[in-house]
């Protein structure tokens, strides 16, 4: 027995001896590496990490050679869409760190990639509802916080943008913690000061999309999230529907951002996405910024961050004061706006009573922009 173990043992060593044999090896005597790929090169842009098997580089960039290079050596691939190289960079003649680079299409490329909404897709789904600035609730809020002084007596636009400003201003975005447990403007606001606190975007956007409400602004707080059907990151954004412009346009709390075409027009969510899939000019305001500590660059923003959240969206089919504070027996029901290639097409209405807070989830969902995007009533 223990004369088989001997030899299963120098087997497993020679095979993995021939394995690392067969692929390219890269010597160094630093854990830092710089890269280049096309025209641009990064000094120290990589870390050997050997625990990682592989360590994986990705690149979108067709057409262009990736460069490693070590203290000592270095190795170079070209990229196309099959590309898969794997190397082996051997730190100090000891250690293996096993890298590979693949080509991975970036978000904008994905986007360009998805398919076509079916405009013919009649799926019933209820009216949007809009809480009118009657309400108790909203009328509290608009007088609490003097929010016909911070909308100002300017036009419709000036008024919205605004609101918007003053938001950023007032709370900080926070998007590594919960938001509190009460979700409504009025409870977010005041916890945020008693507490120095900020929101994550759900938050800032609930905030916000209150304050129109209350303004008598429809309005909606909208979920951008990207095709995977898992994912640990997407944004929420706010909406209001201009009759100036007659249609929706473009408002992020976190950012304080709208976007415009090159004649400085407002834009919408629909016409934003259209813009990056036609490679069309799209401009970011100037101001925009996170929490006011850096400038939000559109490069960043459009073609990559929102780029990936822009595949599928949901909103709330009511809009309106508290909605997402949980109570037993509540119902919040939601619209998603699928493309024909987004994961989870059907059911195409689904119901589901969680356990936790007693509340009854309802979703619709729909391949038709018109539906999604219909002017309010």
């Amino acid at each position: 027995m223990r004369n088989l173990l001997v030899l299963l043992c120098l087997f497993l060593l020679t095979s993995l001896s021939a394995q690392r044999k067969q692929l390219p090896i890269v010597l160094a005597s630093s854990d830092l590496l710089d890269i280049r790929e096309g025209g641009e090169f990064r000094p120290g842009a990589w870390s050997l990490v050997p625990d990682l098997k592989p360590d994986v580089y990705t690149s979108n960039q067709i057409g262009s050679t990736v460069t490693f290079y070590t203290d000592l050596d270095s190795i170079s691939y070209l990229i196309h869409p099959d590309s898969v190289y794997d190397f082996v960079v051997l730190l100090n003649g000891v250690d293996s760190a096993y890298t590979q680079i693949r080509y991975q299409p970036s978000y904008l490329d994905v986007l360009r990639g998805a398919e076509a909404f079916d405009y013919d897709d009649q799926t019933a789904i209820p009216e949007f509802v809009y809480q009118d600035s009657s309400a108790t609730e909203l009328r509290k809020l608009r007088t609490a916080f003097n929010l016909d002084s911070i909308a100002g007596g300017g036009n419709e636009i000036s008024r919205v943008l605004n609101v918007l400003h003053w938001i950023h201003e007032l709370i900080p975005h926070d998007g590594q913690h919960d938001n509190p447990v009460v979700k409504n403007a009025f409870s977010m606001i005041n916890e945020c000061r008693r507490d120095d606190r900020g929101l994550n975007c759900r938050g800032l956007s609930t905030v916000l999309n209150e304050c129109y409400l209350a303004l008598g602004f429809k309005s909606r707080f909208v979920t951008c999230m990207p095709k995977d059907s898992v994912f640990d990151d997407c944004h929420v954004i706010n909406t209001v529907y201009s009759n100036d412009l007659d249609k929706w346009i473009w408002l992020d709390p976190s950012h304080d951002a709208y976007v415009m075409n090159e004649r400085g027009e407002l834009l919408g969510f629909a016409e934003v996405r259209q813009r990056l899939i036609d490679g069309a000019p799209l401009i970011l305001n100037p101001s925009a910024n996170w929490n006011r500590q850096s400038s939000t660059l559109k490069e960043y923003y459009l073609e990559i961050y929102m780029a990936k959240n822009l595949y599928r969206f949901s909103t709330p089919l009511r809009s309106e004061y508290n909605l997402e504070t949980n109570a037993p027996g509540k119902t919040r029901a939601y619209v998603e706006l699928l493309p024909l290639d987004a994961f989870q097409q059907s059911p195409k209405v689904e119901r589901t009573v969680a356990k936790s807070s007693g509340v009854t989830f309802v979703t619709y969902k729909t391949n038709n922009p018109d539906h999604f995007w219909a002017a309010p009533k």
